[in-house]
């Protein structure tokens, strides 16, 4: 038997559906999504093993302008994305206009001899005319290797996406896997229920409140039937600590509801779960902070 190992970037601009996308092909929820933009913040790794391949898939934050040090950390998970893969994923919602500055960004990457696939998403939810139209745009770009039109959330294409991917990657005699055959996520059990409850933040809350939220898991304790999980959400304002919060503390309330559900299907136990809302002024600028809620901030 021949065997193949890869890692494989997800990128493209925000609400793209790489993470819809990952968590489809993984079948597993390792990356959280939401109609908002800049809901990855971290490389997320969300792996597929099949007896003859594994595949390691790199959820990237979307590719936008930084406005703080929160947004050039995630800038620089992309680039760091784009330098340890082996193929190249860029999802376009074909939804959306087709600019030319990611027309650019894709030709940027062939010239850096990267293998290049186009993935255009949400095409259950695009006319057939728009998607074809975009194709036969992406079509002139030479070194394009596979140009594959799908929808995650109704599964369309994906194993012709994977076969892609798969036709790019070396073959070896020996086995080259580089993770546990069991595993499909590099993270940590309490990164997941951490971006669980921001999840459910994303949702529950308006405009820029989530944004500036962070969750600081401050207690995790495992027991034989239940889990304890106190947690700290960080917000940048006081006024912002008061709408999370909500009026006589319907919307924490609500969140905690959400989340809990979501955290006992992933840990498949009781869990009680207790939620603290704390302020800290511009928590996005400062480096020390973004080190303690899990965002290094070397940016060189």
């Amino acid at each position: 038997m021949k065997y193949k190992f890869g890692y494989i970037g997800l990128i493209g601009r925000a609400n793209a559906g790489k993470s819809t996308l990952i968590n489809a092909i993984i079948s597993q929820k390792v990356a959280i999504t939401s109609p908002k933009p800049q809901t990855t913040r971290n490389n997320i790794l969300g792996i597929l093993t099949t007896p003859s391949c594994q595949l390691a898939f790199i959820d990237t934050p979307g590719i936008h302008t930084t406005k703080n040090a929160l947004d050039k950390y995630m800038m620089k998970n992309v680039r760091s994305a784009l330098g340890g893969a082996d193929v190249i994923v860029y999802l376009k919602d074909c939804a959306k206009s087709l600019e030319q500055d990611e027309i650019k960004y894709i030709k940027k990457l062939i010239e850096d001899e990267q293998k290049v696939i186009v993935a255009l998403t949400k095409i259950d939810l695009t006319q057939k005319s728009r998607v074809f139209e975009m194709l036969a745009v992406l079509s002139e770009i030479n070194g394009i290797c596979d140009i594959v039109p799908i929808s995650s959330v109704n599964m369309i294409n994906i194993d012709e996406l994977l076969t892609a991917i798969l036709n790019l990657l070396p073959s070896s005699d020996v086995k080259n896997f580089q993770f546990n055959e069991d595993e499909y996520t590099d993270k940590s059990i309490k990164f997941l229920v951490s971006e669980i409850i921001r999840e459910s933040a994303l949702y529950i809350y308006k405009e820029e409140v989530p944004h500036g939220i962070a969750i600081d898991i401050t207690k995790f304790d495992e027991q034989k039937d239940i889990t304890f999980i106190d947690v700290d959400i960080i917000c940048e304002r006081e006024t912002h600590k008061s709408i999370i919060i909500g009026k006589s503390g319907v919307k924490i309330k609500k969140l905690g509801e959400n989340a809990r559900r979501k955290i006992e299907d992933l840990l498949g136990c009781k869990i009680m779960l207790k939620l603290f809302v704390k302020v800290e002024a511009d928590w996005r600028n400062k480096p020390n902070n973004l080190n303690d809620f899990g965002y290094n901030s070397n940016f060189d």
